[in-house]
């Protein structure tokens, strides 16, 4: 019995690790691909390159309408995290300890954007928004980017939320602190590590939209990843490679800054 309970074991971490390098190699491989047809020294995207060169990352400089499409797409996310923290840490505070039917209610609520189709939940918006007669505007995009973004800090505010000692918020409280004093100088430092992952994740996720953004924008409020898409379907520039290139380099870094700061890893368990 026991060789095979030690068979099975072997056998399951054998699966595991065959379709968890598998995996990696699906999605490690087409971005290196990508990286490296940045580096081309021709004029289209063919892989492998003729050869290398820095040319296609130098003329992102002159790229002026993917340099305002970009700009557009981290105003917007910079908003949308910015509400999605301020809401998605009210919300946690109210859930995360209620038992409550309301409390389950609320949290399915805050987490079925993650489970409404994007293009779904784009066009609702956007005859929401056409009924309430406000054209579309980086403040609607905003708007837009919140909801689908609030789910990432509610969840992982909820986790750390989940390791806090209640003992601690009592000590506070019997020693005479106010809630607002309790909130701002206990639980606000020990659920921080929480947040700023939910803010990452929630940044991330607004400059990498394009269901919500492709009903919510307009002519004069273009987003980055729309635009690499459009130049990409009528010209295939070879500069969108290099913008992927500079997404996947300040992603990694952000990430690695993410990781020191909040533990990311841990706050997604």
């Amino acid at each position: 019995m026991r060789r095979r309970a030690d068979f099975g074991t072997v056998s399951l971490n054998l699966t595991l690790g065959v379709l968890a390098s598998a995996c990696l190699v699906l999605l490690i491989l087409p971005t290196m691909v990508v990286i490296m047809v940045s580096f081309t020294s021709g004029f289209s995207l063919r892989f492998p390159p003729p050869g290398y060169s820095l040319r296609w990352y130098v003329g992102l400089l002159d790229a002026w309408q993917l340099q305002f499409a970009a700009l557009n797409s981290f105003k917007v996310a910079v908003g949308a995290t910015l509400l999605s923290v301020v809401l998605g840490v009210a919300a946690a505070l109210g859930i995360a300890r209620s038992r409550r039917l309301t409390a389950s209610v609320l949290d399915s609520l805050f987490m079925s954007p993650l489970i409404l189709p994007g293009l779904a939940f784009g066009l609702a918006a956007l005859i929401f928004f056409s009924q309430l007669g406000w054209p579309v505007s980086l403040f609607t995009l905003v708007i837009g980017h919140t909801i689908v973004c609030v789910p990432f800090v509610v969840r992982t505010t909820i986790a750390t939320l989940s390791q806090l000692d209640p003992a601690l918020l009592e000590s506070s409280a019997s020693l005479g602190a106010s809630r607002w004093y309790t909130f701002r100088r206990v639980t606000l430092p020990l659920i921080g590590s929480g947040i700023l992952a939910g803010a990452f994740l929630a940044f991330m996720s607004s400059f990498d939209n394009i269901p919500v953004s492709m009903f919510l924008r307009s002519a004069g409020t273009d987003m980055l990843p729309i635009r690499m898409w459009q130049e990409l379907e009528s010209l295939l520039d070879v500069r969108i490679a290099a913008v992927s290139g500079v997404l996947v380099l300040t992603t990694m870094v952000l990430l690695v800054i993410v990781e020191r700061l909040a533990g990311l890893s841990k706050q997604l368990r």
